[in-house]
């Protein structure tokens, strides 16, 4: 009795709010994908990755994640999680030009989502151990250890949108965690070399012809700037009040290429237009806002710095992916969360909106423990 009267007050203290701007944004992703003209491939295999991603989320919902602040276990599943990059070399099956998935049958998975939900675990408790020394350089640097080997793997793919995420995670919690603004501005030059770095000896030839795009738009229309363009057409299409649902002519007629994925904003946008697109707006917001309310109750800087890394995660995926339907970034296989067709990027936005629910469970003490002192108040010191 007592333990089923626990599992319901577990229940009960969820960010009810939080998981009802989640609704419509997945609503919005499914009616954007269905075809109205035949058999809805993509509509139904979603509706399972759907199902199969709140099952995780309820379950992450009801686990106490402090164990991972006092356990080897974290490190040795951050090693497994690499290992998995590796294998995919091995074993790996290529698709859209990234050896980035494994294929089981008719479903196919990949790892890198997962490894950036284990990449902010894994910097959380580097920064809440070590929030009263941070001011030290070197935490920058172990800290981008931490996130390189990934972040490497990942380009080797060559997997570019991915790779640009886990660094935007990465130097999104170095802000958050109280880094000085003079290891900032070493981040920053550093930035620049390894760019210079990348683009010289890294980035694939169809890589930079997209950046060279993105600069000049017009110069192939047909080629490396077709998505680009159609998907700025078909924003722009959208106008006010959008063509209505199932009237999307760039999407439904194929002059979009991957409408249900990368371009799924545009696709949106040009059936709802600027009306719905607003709306969306503030769906997200939400859930951010929400991510960064249950952060200022975390019962540790370890839950509160997890917790904003989400916030970070969350708010890089929609900087990219929108940026690039707008046209105001290159284009990057980057999902739109909750949207975007595939299971992969959703287990992972589930999971780890689970472990935010999971950690809220047991938000913030009146008073915390004697070794633990404010994160905040740490930020204006080592600043």
């Amino acid at each position: 009795m007592k333990e089923r009267l626990t599992r319901g007050l577990r229940v009960l203290s969820m960010d009810w709010l939080l998981c009802a701007a989640i609704l419509p944004l997945l609503l919005a992703g499914l009616v954007t994908m269905y075809s109205f003209t035949g058999e809805s491939y993509y509509f139904q295999r979603q509706l399972l990755f759907i199902g199969i991603s709140f099952f995780v989320f309820f379950g992450a919902s009801m686990v106490d994640w402090r164990f991972l602040k006092r356990s080897l276990g974290l490190f040795l599943l951050y090693l497994f999680g690499n290992v998995l990059l590796v294998f995919l070399f091995i074993a790996g099956h290529t698709a859209k030009g990234a050896l980035s998935w494994f294929s089981f049958g008719g479903f196919s998975f990949q790892p890198a989502d997962l490894i950036k939900v284990l990449l902010i675990v894994v910097l959380a408790k580097y920064f809440s151990r070590r929030h009263v020394e941070i001011a030290d350089v070197r935490h920058i640097i172990v800290s981008g250890i931490y996130a390189l080997i990934p972040f490497v793997l990942v380009m080797l793919q060559p997997d570019f949108g991915t790779a640009a995420i886990i660094f935007v995670i990465w130097l999104g919690m170095v802000v958050v965690s109280g880094v000085s603004k003079k290891h900032l501005a070493f981040v920053a030059g550093a930035l620049v070399v390894v760019a210079a770095i990348f683009w010289l000896f890294v980035f694939a030839p169809y890589q930079k012809e997209r950046v060279l795009t993105f600069l000049q738009p017009l110069r192939d229309t047909q080629g490396a700037g077709y998505n680009a363009i159609q998907s700025q057409i078909a924003v722009g299409s959208g106008q006010i009040f959008g063509k209505g649902m199932g009237y999307g002519t760039q999407s439904r007629l194929r002059f979009l290429p991957e409408y249900q994925t990368d371009f799924v904003f545009a696709a949106f946008a040009e059936e709802w237009g600027f009306t719905g697109v607003l709306i969306v707006f503030v769906l997200y917001g939400i859930i951010i806002s929400r991510l960064l309310a249950n952060a200022m109750h975390g019962a540790s800087n370890f839950e509160t710095l997890f917790i904003l890394g989400v916030a970070v995660y969350f708010m890089g995926h929609l900087t990219i992916n929108i940026g690039m339907n707008i046209g105001l970034l290159p284009v990057t296989g980057i999902p739109l969360p909750f949207m975007s067709y595939g299971g992969s990027h959703l287990l992972a936005e589930f999971l780890a909106l689970g472990m935010v629910m999971g950690m809220s469970r047991y938000g913030r003490p009146a008073e915390r423990p004697n070794d633990e002192t404010e994160l905040l108040g740490h930020i204006g010191q080592a600043r």
